[in-house]
């Protein structure tokens, strides 16, 4: 399952995409990320209860465009640091 979460506006599109079927939540991600954007949470929807991916931290939400713009392709470094989204 894909994941998005962010926005789009005038200014751009603001998401972080994560392939939930591909993350097994290392939390590799969550170390590099300099904005602290990324958390490793349980699977909802896994009804055992083990499954874990990174999604973004729900406060970080409607800020991405703020808090991931310096890591954001064309913007700052490519890839990302967190590249294994």
């Amino acid at each position: 399952m894909i994941a998005n979460y962010g926005f789009k506006d005038g200014s751009g599109d603001w998401y972080v995409t994560i392939d939930t079927d591909k993350c097994n939540g290392c939390g590799i991600c969550v170390e590099t990320c300099p904005a602290h954007a990324l958390e490793v949470a349980e699977d909802e929807y896994d009804p055992i209860g083990e499954e874990q991916f990174a999604r973004v931290v729900m406060e970080e939400r409607k800020k991405i465009r703020y808090t991931c713009a310096p890591c954001k392709p064309g913007f700052g470094t490519d890839p990302p640091l967190c590249s294994c989204l």
